[in-house]
């Protein structure tokens, strides 16, 4: 989901409004993701995402965003990102990353996390374990002035230690006014490298970590310009995601509940 702009530095409203947006965003990940359950399709998860935002006063940002049809993205085993909710019936032993991005007061809020279903292998456990510590490595590297690339060398190295893999053409995103826009936030790059972080704009780090290759298959969603994309290997792929606002001091992670 890609449509790069520039982004300005906020103003103390557009913070606030910011931050109620993001909010309002865990709010709605944490709220489903409490309904996961065994033989639930991720059709009827998708609907408790979007009745929720609604009864919350905001709008589930990715309903017709360049055609594509749910409220949410829920990305099962080998899915990396955009998976699209269907009639998909929820196995023992699955893994799941639940995507929201809730928009009020003309600002977008975006989070994910991935959870685990029943009875899940020892290998799916470390995988998630490995994704969120990766995301978390990520942020701890963000600078206000630095780099992006300082986020992807530190998310990289992490990941590779723990024997896994990071996406690397696909990865976080500016937000704020928009739903996407620069800088392109990777989880594979080279310190003092990529774009330079602003203080008082918003992105989000998300790194994909897959179990095996990094190599994916890019694949269609009917009537949409918003593709999907599963492992090239069929290997298990884990993600979580949160926004952050960049200060002149550190960072703010806007998407804590």
């Amino acid at each position: 989901m890609s449509n790069h702009r520039k982004q300005a530095p906020l103003s103390k409203d557009e913070i606030l409004k910011m931050r109620i947006a993001c909010q309002l965003a865990a709010k709605v990940l944490n709220h489903t993701a409490k309904f996961v359950k065994i033989g639930m399709t991720t059709n009827e998860l998708d609907l408790i995402a979007d009745d929720y935002t609604k009864s919350l006063n905001a709008i589930s940002a990715c309903v017709g965003y360049h055609g594509y049809p749910k409220a949410t993205c829920i990305s099962v085993n080998k899915v990396v990102c955009h998976g699209l909710p269907s009639e998909y019936k929820i196995k023992d032993g699955d893994i799941l990353n639940i995507d929201v991005t809730v928009k009020k007061d003309g600002f977008f809020g975006d989070t994910s996390k991935t959870v685990m279903v029943g009875n899940v292998s020892k290998n799916a456990i470390d995988l998630v374990d490995a994704a969120y510590k990766a995301m978390m490595v990520g942020i701890e590297a963000v600078t206000p002035n630095g780099f992006t690339g300082d986020i992807g060398f530190e998310t990289n190295k992490y990941v590779t230690r723990r024997g896994y893999t990071t996406i690397k053409e696909i990865g976080g995103h500016g937000i704020g006014r928009v739903f996407h826009a620069d800088p392109f936030v990777p989880a594979f790059g080279k310190k003092g490298k990529g774009e330079k972080i602003v203080p008082w704009t918003c992105f989000t780090v998300e790194p994909m970590v897959n179990e095996g290759t990094d190599e994916f298959i890019e694949k269609s969603i009917p009537n949409s310009d918003i593709k999907y994309y599963e492992t090239q290997d069929g290997k298990l792929s884990a993600q979580f995601e949160h926004t952050l606002l960049i200060t002149d001091t550190g960072y703010e992670i806007l998407t804590l509940e």
